[in-house]
């Protein structure tokens, strides 16, 4: 058995989210005793965000995420799958205001389902931050960053608020198995 490290260095798209989950599939088939997610990631698409926690959080061996430089927007959702989680010392955090790219033309109808399933999403991404932080020193005001307030962390602020648990540079344990995904 070897621990795995995965870095996933790129957006998260349907390509990304498809390749990690296969990467980590196979490292729980190679026995795999845990596995190590370097994440470098400026966000993207809500639904495979959401689909990646869900997946990781469901792996059976524990899933420590560490933040290699930014981890940003839909990055931070899958940040927090991890039961460990750090940073690099000099690593940040972005939480931003959810936007959606639209293409043609658009009825009413289909707008208010955009509308609607932002605003779920929304709520779906505030709950995970509250579960996933809960009893940190400092509350995210998640809502506000999602709506109107873009707000950055560094590590050390990563650490009052719940996100991070602790600060340190990446882990390469010897022997460890290494996986890259990236778009």
């Amino acid at each position: 058995m070897a621990i795995h490290i995965v870095h996933f260095t790129g957006p998260i798209h349907s390509a990304t989210c498809g390749r990690l989950i296969e990467v980590c599939s196979q490292a729980v088939e190679q026995k795999a005793e845990a596995i190590i997610l370097n994440i470098a990631t400026m966000g993207g698409e809500a639904s495979y965000g959401f689909t990646l926690f869900n997946f990781l959080i469901a792996l059976p061996v524990p899933v420590h995420t560490h933040n290699l430089g930014t981890v940003e927007s839909m990055g931070n959702i899958i940040y927090l799958a991890g039961s460990q989680r750090t940073a690099c010392e000099h690593s940040k955090f972005l939480f931003h205001p959810f936007h959606w790219n639209l293409n043609g033309a658009i009825d009413h109808s289909r707008m208010a389902e955009y509308a609607m399933s932002l605003d779920y999403d929304l709520e779906l991404y505030a709950r995970i931050v509250e579960e996933r932080t809960q009893g940190a020193l400092l509350s995210l005001p998640t809502r506000e960053c999602l709506i109107a307030a873009p707000m950055i962390l560094d590590a050390h602020s990563a650490l009052d608020y719940g996100l991070a648990h602790r600060v340190e540079p990446a882990a390469y344990p010897a022997g460890a198995v290494t996986h890259v995904v990236h778009n």
